[in-house]
């Protein structure tokens, strides 16, 4: 369907285009570009609707600071649901609203390391908790603290919720501080079965509770009746099931199946596995298979996606798949027929939201653009993919309120750092409801515009990038350039500010360096996401080859040819897997790489797979990939390590073991590398200060400011 011709696109489009344009246009007074500056906007996640009210909420993170806002139909104006007011690095997580939209509950804090320690990145000496917190939906009301625990659930009949804790499943009410209850305000235990126990989900009535009970090499789901507390396995095999979901009459239950584990094997997360979908009659526990995936084609698509099975209430499950290359959205009748792809071919989904009627789903998609996100939308049960939203900006999490009148959505762009936008279905005019305002200390008049560029590997694989060029850059190779790359590998990152905080602060960053001089190359290496499932299951990928470091050399090259960059004084930086890869460039090719910022990298696979967990993530054992491993470390090619790093990392890392950084600075010391170290106590893996970040970035410009810029005479 021609765009134009679309009515809903048209009011939609174009008020945004023109509300992002005066906002990012307001002149600003002339300041100085400092990292606090690039930093002191608000970011905004955690969008969530109510169940029974057109009224939505968020978490506002502000130098640190983090609160919860809400706000309600027909104004929408945000009001501030809490105070919290220090840097303390305590997330605020998994917002939900009570069936009556009466509270909202929150979990305060972080989930424990493998020793049972939650983080505790201000050391403070009393130490640090997770807990499940509720507030009344009204300003003026202070929150209270529920219960410790995580992943609250609430019934969708009373106000009590499920929670997990420890592995296994509670129940509380939600009561007022001080009043007075059948349980007496004290959580206690729902479930309580061998395994680990999780994801619980009540039915439709709030009369039961299905729930995964992984048991290791296998899991089972179970539904307990709520009086009774009698638990009914669906189908119990040998397999791995997950992800139970219930149908709008509450009598079957939809799930997803995985084999189980044979004898000694190892999770590759590059890998692909069989999936299947089942339909279990909850009052007898047999199940029907109704669509079996083609190939190994199962994994990333069930843990990636915050909702990868859904049953509508048109009698009509929904399911993500890469079964045709792609991460997409299916829809399946529960016999098992007419199963059809809802979303653009040759396009990558994200977060998705079905309507409350069931009638619509809503979903981001880089279908058209690789290199941002925008909203589309797909009547149901078999309707054409509409286009919502296009243009400059990077618009993801699309919520459908209650009602079906509105949408909600985050937008971001080159020189937006973050937003809410509330959305009328009927004349899509869009207004943004938060914030109204960006601080004047952002500088947004000073911000460069980046440009999508592509270059092709060695082995002519087309590589996708942002460059970010300094305004006014002269072409005499004056400049020096930086290389960043992103970690995960399964990420992508956009043509603006990202949609997850930790590559948002990694851009600013980007836009910092470029208002510094230098030229920043950030490169979608492959492994990545975004560009479908072969890119991102690369062959030889990180420990079984270095694959993707064909890609960071070929981006040197692209810096290298340009009239701006100055060949000798090309850097590198980035996180997780970036910092690996920064730390790899550096070792193989200190002839190539003058300086690099590695935060949190991986630098020994071998040690990984044996130390930090069995196979380490990418499925290594055996004398033959631990060797591949170790070979396609930067540990391997330490004698070849000349050019100076500095080595970024908090101790309470629960990605990459710190060990990681301890081992290298050793073995570099050993060889005379000038190394540079700020160490983080009691920091994870993505820091959870601003503090943290303020002084990671702030050691970055001085270390690349001796590194690079000031070799400019010494070549």
């Amino acid at each position: 369907m021609p765009l134009a011709k679309n009515k809903l696109f048209v009011h939609l489009i174009l008020p945004l285009l023109y509300i992002f344009c005066i906002f990012a246009q307001q002149p600003a007074p002339a300041q100085d570009f400092s990292i606090e500056h690039i930093l002191s906007a608000p970011y905004l996640t955690n969008l969530v609707a109510a169940p029974d009210s057109d009224r939505i909420a968020w978490v506002e993170n502000i130098e640190g600071q983090r609160n919860i806002w809400m706000a309600a139909a027909p104004n929408f104006e945000a009001i501030k649901l809490t105070n919290y007011s220090k840097d303390d690095g305590m997330p605020i997580s998994q917002l939900a609203f009570s069936y009556d939209s009466a509270f909202l509950i929150y979990v305060h804090g972080g989930s424990a390391n493998r020793g049972g320690e939650h983080p505790n990145p201000t050391s403070a000496p009393s130490g640090a908790d997770q807990g499940i917190w509720a507030v009344r939906t009204q300003s003026g009301s202070l929150p209270w603290r529920l219960a410790h625990g995580s992943h609250p659930v609430l019934s969708p009949t009373s106000n009590e919720l499920l929670f997990t804790d420890r592995g296994q499943i509670f129940l509380v009410p939600i009561t007022l501080p001080g009043t007075a209850n059948r349980y007496n305000s004290n959580p206690r235990q729902f479930i309580n079965a061998r395994g680990s126990n999780g994801y619980p989900q009540w039915s439709p009535e709030g009369n039961s509770v299905a729930f995964v009970s992984s048991r290791g090499d296998h899991s089972f789901i179970g539904v307990c009746d709520y009086e009774s507390r009698q638990i009914t396995w669906m189908a119990p095999s040998v397999d791995r099931d997950q992800i139970p979901c219930w149908s709008p009459d509450g009598k079957r239950l939809a799930f997803i199946r995985m084999p189980g584990a044979k004898k000694d094997e190892l999770h590759n997360i590059t890998d692909g596995t069989p999936f299947a979908l089942h339909v279990a009659d909850v009052s007898t526990g047999t199940s029907l298979e109704i669509w079996q995936s083609p190939a190994n084609d199962g994994g990333f698509a069930q843990s990636y996606p915050r909702s990868p099975l859904r049953w509508t209430r048109q009698n009509q499950l929904l399911f993500y798949s890469e079964h045709e290359n792609w991460l997409q959205i299916y829809s399946i009748q529960p016999d098992g027929k007419s199963v059809r792809c809802l979303t653009p071919a040759g396009s990558e989904v994200e977060v998705s939201s079905v309507s409350a009627s069931g009638e619509h789903l809503y979903f981001s998609s880089n279908a058209g653009d690789s290199g941002r996100r925008h909203l589309w939308r797909v009547a149901l049960p078999d309707g054409t993919p509409e286009q919502l939203t296009s243009g400059r900006g990077i618009e993801t999490d699309p919520v459908a309120l209650a009602s079906g009148n509105f949408i909600a959505y985050r937008l971001s762009g080159a020189t937006l750092p973050s937003a809410i936008n509330i959305v009328p279905v009927s004349n899509g005019r869009t207004k943004r409801i938060f914030p109204i305002e960006l601080p004047k200390s952002l500088p947004q008049q000073e911000l460069v515009v980046p440009q999508q560029v592509t270059f092709q590997a060695a082995d002519g694989l087309n590589i996708h990038s942002q460059l970010f060029a300094p305004k006014n850059a002269s072409d005499n190779h004056d400049h020096p350039a930086v290389i960043f790359m992103h970690g995960g590998p399964i990420r992508q990152m956009l043509l603006g500010w990202h949609y997850r905080s930790y590559y948002a602060k990694t851009y600013a960053m980007n836009q910092f360096l470029a208002n510094q001089g230098y030229l920043v190359l950030s490169v979608n290496y492959r492994s990545g996401i975004g560009y479908g499932r072969a890119f991102r299951q690369a062959v030889n990928q990180g420990p079984r080859g270095a694959s993707e470091y064909q890609d960071i050399l070929a981006a040197a090259n692209f810096l290298r040819s340009r009239p701006e960059v100055d060949p000798a004084r090309i850097g590198l930086w980035g996180g997780s897997y970036g910092g690996y890869l920064t730390a790899l460039g550096l070792a193989r090719n200190s002839d190539i790489f003058a300086a690099g910022v590695d935060l949190h990298g991986v630098h020994d696979w071998a040690f990984r797979a044996t130390d930090f967990s069995q196979g380490g993530g990418w499925g290594l054992q055996g004398e033959a990939l631990l060797e591949s491993a170790f070979r396609s470390s930067p540990v391997a090619a330490l004698d070849t390590w000349h050019s100076p790093i500095l080595l970024v990392h908090g101790d309470d890392d629960r990605n990459v073991l710190f060990q990681q950084t301890t081992d290298l600075v050793q073995r570099l010391r050993e060889r005379n590398v000038p190394v540079e170290l700020l160490i983080f106590p009691d920091e994870v893996h993505g820091f959870l200060r601003h503090e943290s970040w303020l002084r990671t970035f702030r050691a970055a410009d001085d270390f690349f400011e001796r590194t690079l810029k000031k070799k400019k005479h010494q070549r």
